[in-house]
């Protein structure tokens, strides 16, 4: 039987693990960059940056699923993170991958990387139809590399983040393998 729990894996030139507790700063120095700053509409505190590291950890006892590192094969460097979790959008319970680098590494395909990798785990290991993008209007490099993986703007969503209202827009990416089965 397919293993229904995330498997950290590992591609050509990443590898990845679960958060823990000593990623604290590189996820404080991931989450407060300008960028995702900007994207999120939010700065993140300490106390934000240890809550996003002990929902990861939760997820994972809970669901199997949630944030993982993202670490460079060759010098072992934190880039970035992301997940393959479950979310509900207008009532319906869909798949997302989400990813956050570090800005130092963006631009040299890491994040299409390690999202196909995600997208391989959803259709191979867990036989999902689609797996979702849910993305920033503003953010073009997510959205670049949603695209870049085959995905299609599918719709849009409010999203209450800290009590406020965020536009995201959908990306779908259908499972290749379904047809075949």
């Amino acid at each position: 039987m397919k293993q229904k729990t995330l498997p950290y894996g590992q591609t050509k030139r990443l590898y990845f693990r679960k958060i823990e507790l000593g990623d604290f700063d590189e996820i404080s120095k991931m989450l407060n960059q300008k960028s995702v700053r900007e994207i999120w509409e939010k700065e993140f505190k300490n106390r934000d940056v240890k809550r996003w590291i002990e929902n990861c950890m939760g997820s994972y006892s809970s669901t199997g699923e949630g944030f993982y590192i993202i670490q460079h094969k060759k010098t072992n460097e934190i880039i970035g993170q992301i997940s393959l979790s479950q979310d509900t959008i207008n009532g319906e319970i869909v798949y997302e991958t989400g990813y956050i680098l570090n800005e130092k590494y963006t631009g040299q395909g890491y994040a299409t990387e390690a999202a196909e990798h995600m997208c391989k785990i959803a259709f191979e290991l867990m036989n999902l139809e689609k797996v979702i993008f849910e993305i920033r209007p503003i953010n073009i490099k997510s959205i670049k590399v949603a695209k870049r993986l085959g995905a299609k703007e599918t719709g849009s969503f409010i999203k209450n983040v800290d009590g406020k209202a965020l536009e995201h827009k959908i990306y779908t990416l259908k499972n290749p393998y379904k047809n075949c089965r």
